[in-house]
């Protein structure tokens, strides 16, 4: 197996012909040429290695080769070769992103090690933009939208996918933490391997042990044979743990043995069993209020948040309701075999008037139905005789300017109360009321660390 793609640039056949050699016997894959017109032809942006090349070199030199290298590609690694002359130029390239340099006369070996470092950046570089291309070109539907909230999502997810840390995910009923999970799975190095997910919440309590850490035959009644459980399956890979608020008080200690150990017992047995997982977990309740009532583990709460991706609810994110009910009339009708209908009064009401509880989930059943004729059933118009109160119109409105003031300074909390001229305490009281969180407004870290 090749250990990577190398372009290697000199004008001498004879030092061309010794460092070739010495990485080819290093398992590289060399393409030697002898002037920087044919390196330009040669390599592209999407080119998989490094490139080795000597400064001194007739027509157009290494640093020019480099400056041309960094205008198509800045990500793609150059080591220099130098003569002693040379070194202080060399070392101004790299300030300005050459990824290393030669001193001649160097042992194979430096070249050999600065040569592997480089391709094994270069391989991380080129999967990285695959991911990326991938996340930006999904179809799935916790994704789409444009709105400030779903932007920060779609980012904050390139960042943590490939990260290899634990997750919590935060989300209401039907806003898509389990597509969320999928994607922390498909766009890391865990790919490959298995993403095991379980809802805690839909397994009667006698039998999530076993379904978790599995057991080995003649553990307990009915125990003929050894089970792998979920946990071990994911060995590997990712374990996706749903409403893992509803997980038993007993199990929740031996989770949290098993995140700090990463270590499994099963049933039946004193044998502790390794485990390379990562584990993404998924809520729909507040997990530290529900630490603080002794609803839940405080101790697994602080494990389990290392990093927490919170889904906006779609009432949060209104200007996004058009173009996912657009996707999904559209993706409905392609499925029913028929045109899209024309949108009624009342189905245009119902889009922007429904706090949708159910979320994108709700929203796309309602598109279904929509696309066979039968939405207007679902959004009848509001009776005349019984609009919104005055109170419930206000609270509204109040909300609505909140958010608007929110998004306006990027989460400031100093700069929001100064220009919607309101007290501290006060500004706090609201967003309780309204269930905001100023947070959700700001460029924050990636993620929380435990204390």
């Amino acid at each position: 197996m090749s250990a990577g793609q190398v372009v290697f640039v000199d004008d001498e056949a004879e030092i061309r012909h010794a460092n070739v050699q010495s990485l080819e016997l290093a398992g590289f894959e060399v393409t030697a040429l002898d002037s920087a017109r044919a390196a330009l032809a040669a390599i592209d942006r999407d080119f998989p290695g490094a490139v080795v090349t000597d400064i001194r070199m007739p027509e157009t030199d290494g640093l020019a080769l480099f400056g041309q290298l960094r205008e198509r590609d800045p990500d793609l690694p150059v080591i220099l070769i130098t003569g002693h002359g040379d070194i202080a130029m060399a070392v101004g390239a790299m300030r300005d992103g050459a990824y290393d340099f030669l001193a001649k006369p160097y042992p194979a070996e430096r070249l050999v090690d600065s040569v592997r470092r480089a391709v094994e950046k270069r391989r991380l570089v080129i999967e990285n933009r695959r991911l990326k291309a991938q996340l930006e070109g999904a179809d799935d539907l916790t994704f789409l939208g444009d709105t400030p909230e779903m932007e920060r999502l779609r980012r904050t997810v390139r960042d943590v996918a490939d990260a290899d840390v634990d997750v919590l995910v935060l989300g209401e009923t039907g806003s898509g933490k389990e597509v969320v999970a999928e994607a922390l799975h498909r766009w890391s190095r865990r790919r490959t391997k298995p993403l095991v997910a379980l809802n805690c919440g839909a397994l009667p309590e006698s039998v999530i042990e076993s379904e978790l850490f599995g057991h080995e035959a003649g553990a307990f009644t009915g125990a003929q044979k050894r089970r792998i459980g979920r946990i071990e399956h994911a060995d590997g890979g990712t374990l996706f743990l749903d409403e893992v608020e509803s997980m038993p008080a007993a199990l929740q200690v031996k989770l949290l043995r098993v995140l700090e150990e990463r270590a499994v017992e099963p049933l039946g047995t004193n044998e502790r069993r390794p485990l390379d997982l990562r584990v993404v977990a998924a809520t729909k309740t507040d997990l530290a209020a529900a630490s603080q009532e002794g609803r839940f583990r405080a101790d697994l709460y602080y494990r389990l948040n290392v990093v927490t991706l919170r889904i906006p609810p779609l009432r949060e994110r209104r200007g996004d309701i058009p173009l996912l009910f657009a996707h999904f009339l559209a993706r409905a009708a392609a499925r029913f075999r028929r045109d899209p209908p024309p949108l009624s009064d009342a189905v245009r009401r119902h889009l922007l008037d429904h706090d949708w509880p159910g979320n994108v989930r709700e929203l796309a059943h309602f598109a279904d139905r929509a696309a066979l004729g039968l939405a207007g059933m679902d959004a009848p118009a509001p009776p005349p005789a019984a609009p919104a109160s005055l109170p419930e119109r206000v609270e509204r409105y109040e909300a609505s300017l909140l958010r608007e003031a929110l998004a306006a300074h990027k989460g400031d909390v100093r700069a929001v109360t100064e220009a919607l001229g309101l007290p501290r305490k006060t500004f706090y009281d609201k967003l309780t009321r309204h269930g905001i969180d100023p947070n959700d407004y700001r460029a924050a870290p990636i993620g929380k660390k435990a204390g």
